[in-house]
């Protein structure tokens, strides 16, 4: 028998297998670079305080410095969120990985708060666009079924864990406190411009680029229902985030006695930490059954926190912390895993940029108005309101989920008693 039909099928098998192995290369490195970003984005944090004695600003203006990064960031999720579905993954990863490079040299310069602030509105801009455009491509090169959805909840937790970490080692540890970490990325990111060069494009231009630039946000009046009840718990959910990430390290500072820069990386670690293994562990389960669960831990952590505070014991803040943690992974997951579940595959990204609007509101206007809060109040009471507030949103959010799940077993258990009634 003739072995030359047999030929080509060695090339194709060894080109089939190197295409694997590359898309499978290409979606650890998009998975490191979407770490690097979020990573780069919490890097600030433990800095603030330095910032605040080295500037002589009021705790306002903090929180302000912290929003303006959100308000860049959803405006470019709003803006360019799908811009990489018609130009292509890697233009726009390029573009957002330079205008990353402007806003860490800005950061590198800084002498003031508008220098700061600047730098903070570009990287919220850069991090956004990177954002959407490598979960897109996570999602296009993911070889095995469900990694890409783990991926995309899993790494920004973990870049926001790392990034305070790793900034408040530098700020500790480590010579020129407020560039040394600063310079660290900037050279992060020269690797991560290979990868992404190196990437495969997994969206081919198309038509619209202009046209999808328009923000569009929208609640399908038959969602409303299902919508209505996780507002209180994504609000609560980002709006602990925001008070960690902007006010944290000035509380354990300040209020604990914790003046180890360090610590303020901690802070957020040990929020941003637990939140990632809890999605981590959480995967399989379903977005319906997180909810109820979810506001309880984020509402019994904040009041175990703020009971540490108020007591000075930083051990029982910080388990306070872990608790509220696995309370604002769970939240996260399952408000993700509902939009998924009720949104229509043709209102998908309409729905998807509502829930970026309520979460980075959620975000970063309660922490502005913290700052404001501290700024007139002081530190403490402004904390307890902040904390209390934060807990009655939780409250509210479970009972509305719970009131949601009796409704519906009720529904479901007439559709049951109805043929009986005929």
């Amino acid at each position: 028998m003739s072995l030359e039909p047999l030929a080509p099928a060695v090339p194709a098998a060894l080109s089939n297998a190197a295409s694997r192995l590359r898309r499978t290369r290409s979606f650890r490195a998009a998975a490191a670079v979407l770490v690097l970003f979020l990573a780069a984005s919490s890097a600030p944090s433990p800095l603030y305080v330095i910032y605040q004695r080295q500037w002589h600003f009021t705790a306002w203006v903090l929180t302000v410095v912290f929003a303006l990064y959100v308000f860049g960031l959803l405006a470019s999720l709003l803006v360019v969120g799908s811009l990489s579905d018609h130009l292509g993954r890697r233009p726009v990863l390029a573009a957002a990985i330079a205008l990353e490079v402007v806003a860490l040299v800005l950061f590198l310069v800084a002498g003031n708060v508008l220098v700061l602030s600047a730098a903070r509105i570009l990287q919220g801009i850069a991090t956004g666009a990177a954002t959407t455009a490598l979960s897109a491509a996570l999602v296009d090169l993911e070889p095995s079924r469900g990694r890409a959805g783990v991926v995309t909840s899993v790494a920004p937790l973990t870049g926001l864990a790392l990034g305070a970490l790793g900034s408040g080692v530098l700020v500790e540890f480590g010579p020129a406190p407020t560039r040394l970490v600063y310079a660290l990325l900037f050279a992060a990111l020269v690797p991560a411009a290979l990868a992404v060069a190196r990437m495969p494009e997994t969206s081919p231009r198309r038509p619209g680029a202009v046209a999808s630039l328009r923000p569009r946000v929208s609640m399908p009046a038959h969602l409303r229902a299902d919508i209505v009840p996780l507002v209180p718990a994504m609000i609560a959910t980002w709006a602990l985030g925001g008070m960690y990430l902007s006010l944290g390290p000035s509380v354990a500072a300040e209020l604990l006695g914790l003046r180890n820069h360090l610590v303020g990386g901690v802070v957020v670690t040990l929020l941003a930490g637990t939140g990632a293994l809890a999605v981590s562990l959480l995967r399989s389960r379903s977005g319906s059954w997180l909810l109820a669960p979810s506001s309880a831990m984020l509402g019994l952590g904040t009041l175990i926190s703020l009971a540490g505070v108020s007591q000075h014991l930083a051990w029982v803040a910080a388990a306070g912390t872990v608790v509220a943690g696995l309370g604002f992974g769970a939240s996260a997951l399952a408000t993700f895993a509902t939009f998924a579940r009720i949104a229509r595959p043709h209102e998908r990204s309409e729905v998807f940029a509502l829930a970026n609007v309520i979460n980075y509101l959620g975000n970063s206007v309660p922490a502005v108005l913290g700052g404001i809060a501290v700024t007139a109040l002081g530190l403490r009471p402004a904390t307890d309101i902040y904390a209390l507030a934060i807990v009655a949103i939780t409250f509210s959010a479970f009972v509305l989920r719970m009131n949601q799940a009796r409704a519906k077993r009720r529904r479901a258990s007439a559709r049951a008693m109805a043929p009986c009634g005929g």
